[in-house]
């Protein structure tokens, strides 16, 4: 049995070339913003067991900004704090992927 119940990996790569990455879309911030509305919500509690990460390069610039939730392995992109709030409520709280999301 895996120690957390979920795992989410944002990608916050700040690539020095000036090349697209995930940190020009405001990664850490809206990594922050999830981080905090978990523990708002009591997910990160031994009850729900949700951690969220800041990870390096994911290898999806193209894509970005991206996320990944583990054990599932469903890889997501976002635009804003709506589109995030949909991740936690449906695919956190729920476990029902955000079609309109994943990648």
């Amino acid at each position: 049995m895996a120690f957390f119940d979920k795992h989410v990996f944002f990608c916050t790569n700040q690539r020095e070339t000036g090349e697209t990455c995930c940190q020009q879309h405001g990664a850490q911030k809206m990594r922050d913003y999830v981080k905090d509305k978990v523990k708002q919500l009591g997910l990160d509690s031994t009850d729900n067991r949700i951690r969220i990460n800041s990870a390096g390069c994911l290898g999806r610039c193209d894509d970005g900004p991206v996320l990944v939730v583990y054990p599932e392995g469903t890889w997501y992109t976002y635009i804003d704090e709506s589109d995030l709030d949909d991740i936690i409520s449906e695919h956190l709280q729920h476990g029902r992927v955000v079609e309109r999301l994943k990648i």
